[in-house]
């Protein structure tokens, strides 16, 4: 399937896949989170009628998001558990345009490069062992003009304690474990990575978190989470 992978990531995320949709358990941070990766896409690309793969869609929350605005959707990951999940909550929710797939993104790139219109990959560069093969992957998916996303996590020393100290261990955002430092990417890599590939940066957002409000939006600082649009120009 692909050797781009740690396995006791994907055992990690398996084990917690039937609670993948309670809005109030422990993806309740995805579920709040989702809101504002759509309004990111939004801002540099039409939805409806869009043709796109949502590259390590978990139990497919982003991907149903996207297929209730219209847009033809294939998730896929390396989780099997998870891409029943989301095939079941899918069927179960009436969910036609939205389909799922066991398979890696290289392995797809190959199969069907340049096929989708929108690439997303959402909080998944820092959990695999060579991300820059992903944002490879990525940019093979996506038809020329097409717009790819990326959301990660900063490797500063901020994003250390908001998003592992803070999130993980004292606010119980996430469950504990899910992030290690040392896999965080800095923008300025993966931009460079993109480059390479032929993938044009149009805009990048950080994903803040107001705790008196308990909400989550985009803004400008990208020192913990945050979000990049690319066109594809090769």
């Amino acid at each position: 399937m692909s050797d781009n992978v740690y396995r006791e990531e994907i055992q990690k995320f398996a084990a917690r896949a039937q609670r993948w949709w309670d809005p109030s358990g422990e993806f309740a941070t995805l579920h709040q989170v989702n809101p504002i990766r759509m309004e990111f896409i939004r801002q540099f690309s039409q939805i409806q009628d869009q043709r796109v793969v949502d590259v390590g869609c978990g139990g497919g929350i982003l991907s149903e998001a996207l297929a209730r605005e219209g847009a033809w959707v294939l998730g896929i990951d390396l989780a099997e558990e998870l891409i029943e999940v989301a095939k079941l909550h899918a069927l179960d929710q009436g969910v036609e345009t939205v389909q799922y797939e066991h398979v890696s993104a290289e392995n797809i790139a190959e199969r069907e490069p340049a096929s989708f219109d929108l690439v997303t990959c959402m909080e998944l560069l820092e959990h695999v062992p060579r991300p820059k093969a992903v944002v490879n992957a990525c940019a093979l998916l996506a038809k020329p003009g097409g717009k790819v996303f990326f959301s990660t996590l900063n490797r500063t020393l901020k994003a250390y304690l908001l998003a592992i100290l803070g999130a993980e261990y004292l606010l119980g955002l996430i469950p504990k474990g899910t992030h290690q430092y040392e896999k965080f990417i800095r923008p300025s890599e993966l931009l460079a990575w993109a480059r390479e590939v032929g993938l044009k940066p149009l805009g990048m957002s950080g994903i803040e978190y107001n705790p008196i409000r308990r909400k989550f939006f985009l803004g400008s600082d990208i020192a913990v989470n945050y979000l990049i649009a690319f066109e594809k120009t090769l």
